[in-house]
């Protein structure tokens, strides 16, 4: 039992440490992950209404060409009135001028209102341009910094991994699994000792008799109030000292 103590105070130490590497990077990561969330969205935004300009212009061409094929046909009617010889002949054609010309004008006006749409996308994309930019170039400014941070701790971190890999080899698996549980609940600390008759995880006093019971280092124990695995001042030493 004292060697799963110790085992499992040594990978909490290790934990320790990486977790002190991980805050020198502070808020860098979201930062960083942050900023590519905004360009893709703001990149996507700039695609759907490039997108939307370009179903505007084909749908303004295929009223261009309508309205060319109408106003032939108005031509032809109105060369027919010509030809009429009675007023039901006169009145069809007429009737049919009026409505092409009727079609020419909606065809024309929607034209305009697209032509006014695609006129406000390209100044809405105009916009968004240069805030793209200036993510991009926040983007490359914290990546450096992130990169010059890891950079400089990669050796040390990469031992750590190493070690961390052995040491967690030696974990048995439902000790590991209680570890890594309690670990996320409790931001990184899961193994803790007891200090001042206290858990130095929660600082709340522990039992006299549950103290003694966890320096005899036979079973393990979880501070009552916070959850996280104990372990005796003696078994802290003897692995600190082995370190």
């Amino acid at each position: 039992m004292q060697t799963r103590l110790k085992i499992l105070y040594q990978l909490q130490l290790i934990d320790d440490q990486l977790d002190e590497l991980e805050e020198l990077r502070g808020d860098l990561p979201n930062t960083v992950n942050t900023l590519k969330s905004q360009i893709n969205e703001l990149r996507e935004e700039i695609k759907k209404k490039e997108k939307e300009k370009e179903e505007s212009l084909e749908r303004r061409q295929l009223n261009e060409e309508e309205i060319e094929k109408l106003k032939e046909s108005q031509k032809k009617f109105k060369a027919q009135l010509y030809q009429v010889r009675n007023n039901k002949e006169y009145d069809a054609l007429t009737k049919e001028i009026d409505h092409t010309e009727e079609t020419i004008k909606k065809l024309e006006a929607e034209n305009d209102a697209l032509a006014d749409k695609s006129k406000t996308l390209s100044a809405e994309i105009e916009e968004i341009i240069p805030k793209v930019e200036e993510l991009e170039k926040e983007l490359k400014e914290k990546e450096a910094d992130l990169k010059e941070i890891i950079k400089a701790n990669e050796k040390e971190e990469n031992k750590l991994l190493e070690e961390r890999k052995k040491v967690e080899a030696l974990v048995k698996k439902p000790d590991l699994s209680v570890y890594t549980r309690i670990r996320k609940a409790k931001k990184g600390k899961a193994v803790v000792t007891i200090k001042r008759s206290a858990c130095s995880g929660c600082h709340n006093i522990i039992p006299s008799q549950r103290q003694l019971e966890i320096r005899r280092n036979d079973k393990i124990f979880t501070c009552e109030y916070c959850g996280r695995i104990l372990v005796s001042q003696e078994i802290a030493e003897e692995v600190e000292k082995s370190v």
